[in-house]
């Protein structure tokens, strides 16, 4: 893990930001405990990118099943009745 402590920030600035940047995201610490993560524009996009095709493709396969009719409807308590989790 790259980390950097947040007084170090305080000390060099942004500088020292840019410098562990280099070698991916950083993990400011914060009272000894991990607060914050520090990445790149063009990794934040790609992150930004593969949640909208994950929540696209889970779209996608929901609206298969429920074309393929694989769809149950109903309420909780008839779930709860098929599944037979009542005492």
């Amino acid at each position: 893990m790259n980390t950097l402590a947040a007084q170090e920030i305080k000390r060099k600035g942004i500088s020292a930001v840019d410098e562990a940047l280099k070698e991916g995201p950083v993990h400011v610490i914060k009272n000894n405990q991990p607060q914050y993560v520090v990445l790149s524009e063009e990794r934040y996009r790609e992150l930004l990118e593969s949640e909208d095709a994950a929540y696209n493709a889970r779209i996608r396969e929901s609206l298969a099943d429920l074309k393929a009719g694989r769809v149950k409807r109903g309420t909780a308590k008839d779930l709860i009745r098929e599944l037979e989790l009542e005492d």
